[in-house]
């Protein structure tokens, strides 16, 4: 741990905690009135990058990182801003990743381990930014953009909101996990931490996502209404202010009456599951999920399926093959070791008279190689002799395997 960042961030924090007065005055106004605090203090927070002067002749504003904080643990409704870069974010996921790999396959651990811990914080951090911009929408969907207070401005509100929302699921689109599972390979952290997690996130977020669009689309769908009526009330107003001695007719006497006024009360229709709704697909496929469907064909007598004797010696037989094959291989690596010399499998296996059959002979000699760790790999050279199938492109015939010391 880096001694000096750790004492200039307790300092950073505690000169935050003794002017959190300052802060916030200058996080709900905009600015700082520099009448109302004292020259030194606003200079040390200058200086620690917590308040800032955009231009010469400027008041002084929060940093950028610091209204950020604040927002997001404030949960402050007034939070517009949506971060959808998530291309850059991918793409420093994806350099980490093979940062780390490289200093894995080196040895150099304590560089991997650096790699890993920036890794890890990166993806959280872009897991957490995807669940921050979710929440900031349904928080502006349930205050119904109370931030603003006429219909027009609502509407304009709603729009925007809609466009972030495309905006989002357009990036959304740069998870390619079939390029993700590459790089991580069988490395069990890279795993867990580009494909469980970011999967995770990324099935939560677009589910969300889809209920934040037919939700916005709703709302666009009432502020339109409420517009077309405040419309035409303002007409009516109008029109009674340019003519006051206006009188409604008397459409009960009328031989046609129009049809504003000829129309049948709503009936109520009967009950019925509406699967076009997406924000029910939760209850229904609960519902779905409890019927349970009890197929109990009547079955007639299948001797082949009757139970049959187990034979524990032929079982034993098996094994005990397996096992002396095994010990074979165990033997062959152990000349090798021992001779110093490069030696093929089948050369081997000619000089010791052995019983098995070749072909799996050579899958053994492979598999054992194979099943060595990373470490004992690195004391033995093995190279595969063979050659391309003539008939099927991309297949390669082992013919024999050779192993030596490096």
């Amino acid at each position: 741990m880096n001694q000096n960042i750790h004492q200039a961030g307790v300092k950073l924090l505690n000169a935050m905690s003794r002017h959190a007065d300052l802060i916030m005055h200058a996080y709900l106004s905009g600015s700082v009135d520099e009448a109302k605090f004292s020259a030194k203090v606003i200079d040390s927070l200058i200086k620690q990058g917590v308040l800032w002067r955009p231009e010469a002749d400027a008041e002084l504003r929060l940093k950028n990182a610091v209204r950020q904080l604040l927002e997001s643990s404030l949960h402050d409704e007034r939070n517009r801003q949506i971060d959808a870069n998530i291309g850059s974010s991918l793409a420093s996921l994806k350099t980490l990743a093979q940062h780390y790999k490289e200093a894995l396959q080196h040895g150099r651990f304590a560089e991997s381990h650096a790699h890993l811990s920036d890794l890890t914080e990166h993806v959280y951090a872009l897991t957490e930014s995807l669940a921050n911009n979710v929440r900031v929408l349904f928080s502006r969907i349930n205050n119904e953009f109370g931030y603003v207070s006429s219909i027009d401005a609502k509407i304009r509100e709603n729009q925007l909101a809609q466009s972030q929302v495309s905006e989002l699921l357009d990036q959304l689109e740069m998870f390619q996990f079939d390029q993700l599972s590459d790089i991580a390979a069988s490395n069990r952290e890279l795993r867990h931490l580009l494909i469980v997690t970011l999967q995770h996130s990324f099935s939560r977020v677009t589910q969300e996502l889809s209920i934040v669009q037919a939700r916005l689309l709703a709302l666009l769908g009432r502020f339109r209404e409420f517009r077309g009526r405040t419309r035409l009330l303002k007409g009516f107003l109008l029109h009674m202010e340019h003519s006051p001695d206006f009188v409604p007719v008397n459409y009960c006497g009328l031989s046609q009456v129009p049809m504003l006024f000829n129309q049948s009360p709503s009936v109520i229709g009967s009950a019925a599951a509406d699967t076009q709704r997406i924000e029910h697909e939760k209850e229904l496929q609960q519902l779905v999920g409890a019927i349970r469907a009890l197929n109990r064909p009547h079955k007639h007598y299948q001797p082949e399926r009757a139970a049959h004797q187990i034979h524990v010696e032929q079982q034993s037989a098996v094994a005990f093959e397996e096992d002396r094959l095994k010990k074979a291989v165990e033997a062959y690596f152990c000349h090798v070791i021992d001779s110093g010399d490069r030696v093929t499998a089948l050369q081997y296996y000619q000089d010791n008279n052995l019983e098995f059959d070749p072909e799996a002979w050579l899958y053994q000699v492979i598999g054992g190689y194979q099943g060595l760790s990373l470490e004992e790999q690195e004391y033995f050279a093995i190279e595969q002799t063979g050659e391309i199938d003539p008939v099927y492109t991309g297949n390669f015939i082992i013919r024999d395997v050779e192993l030596g010391l490096r």
